[in-house]
């Protein structure tokens, strides 16, 4: 055969063992890769908070799945679920190394038992009936510097093998690329990493607090307006004083008639109950004909209301601390001054002191005067800080009924007025300058409900 004739052609020859394509319908394996998918795609946090651990759940063949978030120095706080009611987010929370969730992060390793119960490091929450699920797995969701979360699952009966852990601990670092592109601003570690930009407004950063109405808002974002704390000295003429009295006994009626209200919503809601009792003293304050006699002809001699009524705030002061000393009319005292501060507000005439509608509000607190005088620019939706720790506080804001969330640090170093706000009351969530994926999803949640 010369140098310039081509070989004659080979055989292909059978291959004794050929390659194996797993074609979709192996159950397990579908669900795998569809994670995978999934985890991979950007979106928001509260998407991956409530899919993640239904795809969990379906991929386990587990009844209970829940994903934590590691917030603050040491807390795991229960972000999403699936198995328990959903009241259960951002309620249920654990130091780090307390029960059997809280002790994997600590040792950053998985953690199972088949009789939960009788675990060492086992924390009941009264309400979960979580007793009905007693086998229990959990693994810690690792990030670049530390753990981020866990997840727990839990099933009736069939005992977790060594494949689900492993499978489920290669899942949570899924989970964790996820969390980190949130930007879910931990602000005790991160403050140097998310400065503000010069002139106001933020990046977008998510603030976790305490969820208690549920539901979401969207909407910018404002605080509270309050009554000017030094009143003008310059004396009222003769028609000003005129106009003062009008506006101020037209405030009166607004105001009894708006607690009325309050006071009647309160007694046919069954969480709110006796605590609203306080209530009936606004009642009675409104209705003490000495008390509006006096602000009114105070109001008449010309000082203007903001005056009058600071000092018929005071009298009540001075009479309840000074003379008396009884924790009753201490309290009376701060509940007329705080009606006082809602008369001035409702009696004003200037534009400025107005809330904007539709509103997020973000404040340190919540009284009376709030509902009196933010309810009527109708909020979207409540934020509070760390500092709202009146026990009022609760009762007011479902008696506002919109969503609300508390306990939110580092509120007022990320959020400004007009900045946009979207409350996540579900799962606890503040997002300051969401994205327009975010943005997109609720508009799209909500015109699904209707």
């Amino acid at each position: 055969m010369s140098a310039s004739t081509p070989p004659p052609p080979r055989t292909p020859s059978v291959l004794p063992f050929p390659p194996k394509v797993y074609e979709r319908g192996n159950k397990r394996l579908d669900e795998v890769l569809d994670f995978v998918a999934f985890s991979a795609r950007p979106m928001p946090l509260v998407t991956l908070l409530d899919e993640a651990p239904r795809r969990i759940v379906d991929i386990l063949g587990c009844d209970v799945c829940s994903l934590y978030l590691v917030e603050g120095e040491n807390k795991l706080v229960m972000r999403g679920n699936v198995g328990f009611s959903r009241s259960a987010l951002g309620q249920i929370r654990l130091n780090v190394g307390e029960g059997i969730t809280g002790q994997a992060v600590e040792y950053l390793r998985p953690i199972i038992s088949d009789h939960a119960e009788t675990h060492a490091s086992y924390k009941y929450f009264p309400g979960l009936e979580e007793e009905r699920f007693p086998v229990f797995l959990a693994v810690p969701i690792l990030g670049k510097q530390g753990p981020v979360g866990a997840i727990a699952v839990q099933r009736e009966a069939t005992p977790f093998s060594d494949p689900d852990v492993e499978l489920l601990s290669v899942l949570g670092a899924l989970i964790s690329a996820g969390i980190r592109h949130a930007e879910l601003i931990d602000t005790q570690r991160e403050r140097s990493s998310f400065a503000r930009r010069a002139g106001g407004g933020t990046r977008k950063v998510t603030l976790p607090g305490r969820p208690l109405v549920p539901g979401t808002a969207l909407g910018a974002i404002a605080a509270p307006r309050r009554p000017p704390q030094r009143p003008s000295n310059v004396p009222r003429a003769a028609g000003e004083q005129e106009q003062d009295v009008r506006l101020l006994k037209v405030a009166f009626d607004v105001a009894q008639k708006a607690i009325l209200a309050l006071n009647e919503r309160a007694k046919g809601l069954a969480k709110v109950g006796k605590e609203a009792a306080f209530l009936g003293t606004y009642v009675e304050i409104l209705g003490d004909m000495r008390f509006r006699e006096l602000a009114l002809e105070l109001t008449a001699t010309g000082v203007g209301i903001p005056s009058a009524l600071g000092r018929v705030a005071r009298e009540a002061t001075r009479t309840a601390v000074s003379i008396s000393r009884d924790p009753f009319l201490e309290e009376r005292a701060r509940d007329v001054e705080d009606l006082c501060d809602a008369l001035s507000m409702l009696a004003a005439t200037d534009k400025r002191a107005e809330l904007p509608s539709k509103a997020v509000l973000v404040g340190d607190g919540l009284s009376v005067f709030d509902l009196l005088i933010s309810a009527r620019a109708q909020p979207c939706g409540i934020a509070l800080s760390e500092r709202a720790t009146s026990p009022r506080t609760r009762i007011l804001l479902e008696l506002l009924g919109v969503p609300a969330i508390v306990d939110v640090q580092g509120l007022f170093r990320w959020s400004s007025d007009g900045d946009i706000a979207l409350i996540d009351a579900d799962h606890g969530l503040l997002v300051i300058n969401p994205s327009k994926s975010e943005i997109a999803a609720i508009r799209h949640a909500r015109s699904r409900d209707r």
